[in-house]
């Protein structure tokens, strides 16, 4: 209730100050830089665990029971399903879904969300890659086709993450039952965990990538739903602050006998 309160004091500053619009976008950066930061606070994280010889403590053995569980057509299967969250493929899929949901919906709302989300989570991989240079599982421990660009986090798995959570939270706005909701957020929960295991199980990444990039891309997707909420509650408070002044206008100001009685009154 407090935090829908601060929300609602929030949307009404903005829409003093601002259109609708401009808050979504101002929010978005904000998010985005936060995010940014998140992901350099993670790379030094990572640092300080690797000067402590801590990391193989948890990934070295997750990767040896991957290995050990591997099978030609589990590999091959794994593969083809981690695909669907690569670069060429995630590309396309987030696109098609956005035409969809926006025929669906027959709103702007995909066209502006769905893209900037999936801006946001490239930059956060981007630069998470860049700060840290952390290499790859050895390729003997790997399933092929290789991959030689910085390990951590994982990219795959934060675009994931992050399509997968605002394509939730898109089709929620349209459905109107519970247990439709609830279904649609755990099938997103399960695609993102399942692409990010599938990094792991072919040791192409180390699962800090994954887990990583699970807390970033649930970062980004928070601010990017906050700034849409924002935007609504700004919209909403600006037609109501016009309503109210078209109101006052229609009242007119107050008649010379009443003023007589306030006067009298006073």
């Amino acid at each position: 209730m407090g935090d829908r309160s601060a929300l609602r004091k929030l949307a009404r500053t903005m829409a003093r100050w601002l259109g609708p619009h401009a808050s979504m976008w101002i929010l978005l950066a904000v998010g985005a830089a936060l995010v940014l930061a998140f992901s350099w606070a993670g790379g030094e994280v990572y640092e300080s665990v690797v000067q402590h010889d801590a990391l193989a403590s948890l990934d070295q053995p997750v990767l040896n029971w991957a290995v050990a569980a591997r099978t030609p057509a589990l590999n091959s299967a794994v593969t083809a399903f981690t695909n669907v969250g690569g670069g060429v493929i995630a590309p396309i899929v987030a696109a098609a879904a956005t035409a969809l949901l926006t025929l669906w919906m027959r709103h702007w709302r995909p066209l502006v969300l769905i893209p900037a989300a999936a801006l946001g989570s490239l930059l956060a991989t981007v630069f998470g890659k860049q700060v840290t240079g952390r290499a790859r599982p050895p390729l003997t421990l790997a399933v092929p086709p290789y991959e030689h660009t910085p390990s951590f986090p994982s990219g795959h798995t934060l675009n994931a993450t992050v399509i997968a959570g605002i394509v939730a939270y898109l089709v929620c706005l349209k459905l109107r039952q519970t247990w439709a909701r609830v279904a649609v957020i755990a099938a997103a929960a399960l695609y993102a965990v399942a692409i990010g295991l599938s990094r792991v199980f072919l040791g192409h990444h180390w699962l800090t990538d994954v887990v990583a990039a699970w807390f970033l891309g649930l970062a980004w997707l928070t601010f990017v739903i906050v700034a849409h909420r924002v935007f609504h509650l700004v919209r909403l408070a600006r037609v109501a602050n016009a309503a109210a002044g078209a109101h006052d206008a229609a009242a007119g100001p107050p008649s010379s006998s009443s003023s007589r009685g306030d006067a009298a009154a006073g």
